[in-house]
């Protein structure tokens, strides 16, 4: 099987990288190299900022009108596509097919609000702030912007997120794609491309850490948007914010499921497994942990069992699959220590997914449903992210109990509570410390006209991704206030300089 050799997107085409490094990407589900992608060097990383620079003065000077019919045809582009795309997606990352075309989805809704930009750019003004003085307020486009985007969303983070609003407000955008997913990144970019968008408002690299730090503090970057870990987010945030950059940091989690006993045992368990084992338990969304009130925990655990045994484990492409492989091996190796951690932790081990294989994908990164129940206080495998399919149950007593033990995470990305009892409904959404809260919905993930609101060691900074926080985050407020003279006024001024001013 030939390997493809990938290529940065710069300056409006795919240009040869002149690295001698070249970083494997996989197909999971085989555990074959598909593509190498370039580690570019650092010359190239500052050739992609040089070619946003120049872009951003005709592109932020095109009106706000024209700039977003490049999206209303890159969406068209993608519709087109989508069937193509998705292969793809589900070959380089390993989510099954769903999920990979929810991937891909979550770009389509991200443009379709974009496409709004000139109503939501759309200032203030008001005429007679004082006497003769009228003001009126504009937003404008900052400049160049770096995307540093995460693996488990190929689609969805770097053309989503960070993508469709930043050109649709008239900036110009650096993306850092994942260097074990930039396949996906890299065939947007395309399509960007054949939608009309001019050359150097989006480019695409792949580099090392140390390229990307460049960003940081490069002095034509206005702006970081990044998604990963906490500890490179924490880094990422103080060095950007430090060079006078605007920052954005969406970082880890661990979400919780208050689940109590007068909840829908059958029901409840289905939305806990989707959002559990969705994407291999590959995001930020997750939910790896379920605080069930222990009156009902025997019977929400033998559900959760019957219902895994249904469930089909197999090659990302195949769209009879229910779960598909992980990212890596490595990542896989990653996954495999914590659950040895949980077994030393004295966790009991309900499910073990450890010794899953797939006929005729022997070789691919997967790893089954994997269960642990009377998890305490203080393990590390309930505490910490895990990034796959690992599935915690910690018990409590009642309500208190549990939301006290929620809210001691340092995380606080989502948080979930499954009821019929509205009063407790009411006092978790008020009390419970997640940015983005489900009643009865396993992944409370808010339509893009919301934003995605983490809290606590899960986001660094001052505006969020999407909604209306996504608008500000791109722009910057202008107020401008006017006076004019009449003509009696002008007469009565005898100072050459304002005559001739006027």
């Amino acid at each position: 099987m030939s390997i493809e050799r990938l290529r940065p997107f710069i300056g409006g085409q795919f240009i040869e990288s002149e690295t001698q490094k070249y970083m494997p990407v996989y197909d999971p589900s085989t555990g074959e190299i598909i593509a190498e992608t370039p580690c570019c060097t650092a010359a190239e990383v500052e050739r992609a900022v040089k070619a946003a620079k120049q872009a951003f003065p005709a592109w932020s000077d095109t009106p706000c009108t024209k700039r977003v019919e490049v999206l209303y045809r890159f969406r068209e582009l993608l519709l087109r596509d989508m069937d193509a795309l998705t292969h793809a997606l589900c070959r380089e990352h390993g989510k099954n097919w769903d999920e990979a075309r929810g991937d891909l989805l979550k770009v389509k809704e991200p443009v379709e609000i974009a496409l709004g930009a000139p109503s939501l750019m759309m200032g203030e003004s008001m005429m007679n702030v004082t006497a003769g003085f009228d003001s009126t307020l504009y937003r404008e486009p900052l400049g160049v912007f770096a995307g540093i985007a995460p693996f488990n969303f190929p689609a969805m983070i770097p053309m989503g997120w960070m993508m469709p609003m930043c050109i649709a407000t008239g900036n110009t955008l650096v993306l850092k794609a994942a260097s074990m997913t930039p396949m996906t990144s890299l065939r947007l970019a395309a399509l960007l491309a054949e939608a009309g968008l001019p050359n150097g408002v989006v480019n695409v690299v792949t580099c090392s850490r140390n390229e990307a730090e460049l960003l940081l503090s490069h002095p034509d970057v206005a702006g970081i948007t990044f998604v990963g870990s906490t500890q490179v987010g924490q880094h990422i945030y103080a060095t950007a914010a430090a060079n006078g950059k605007r920052v954005s940091c969406l970082c880890e989690a661990k979400n919780h499921a208050l689940v109590l006993e007068d909840a829908p045992i059958a029901r409840t368990a289905a939305g806990i497994l989707n959002s559990a084992f969705g994407c291999a338990g590959e995001r930020c969304m997750a939910l790896p942990v379920v605080v069930a009130q222990e009156s009902i925990a025997d019977a929400l655990i033998a559900e959760m069992v019957r219902q895994i045994k249904t469930k089909k484990i197999g090659p990302a492409y195949d769209k009879t699959t229910d779960m598909g492989p992980l990212v890596t091996d490595e990542h896989r190796q990653s996954v495999l220590n914590w659950i040895e951690i949980g077994i030393k932790e004295g966790a009991s081990l309900v499910l073990d997914g450890r010794k899953t294989t797939v006929e005729g994908y022997e070789n691919g990164f997967f790893l089954g449903f994997t269960l642990f129940d009377h998890v305490k206080r203080g393990m590390r495998v309930g505490e910490c992210e895990i990034f796959g399919p690992v599935l915690c149950v910690k018990r409590v007593e009642d309500f208190e109990e549990g939301l006290a033990l929620m809210n001691e995470s340092e995380f606080a990305n989502g948080s979930v509570i499954f009821t019929q009892n509205g009063y407790y409904a009411r006092e978790f959404s008020k009390r419970t410390h997640g940015g983005m809260v489900g009643v009865n919905v396993g992944i409370p993930v808010p339509a893009g006209m919301f934003p995605f609101s983490g809290h606590k060691n899960s986001f660094f900074g001052d505006l969020h991704v999407l909604g209306k926080d996504g608008l500000r985050f791109y722009t910057e407020s202008k107020v401008v206030t006017t006076r004019w003279f009449d003509e009696d006024e002008r007469k009565r001024s005898s100072v050459g300089t304002w005559d001739g001013a006027l």
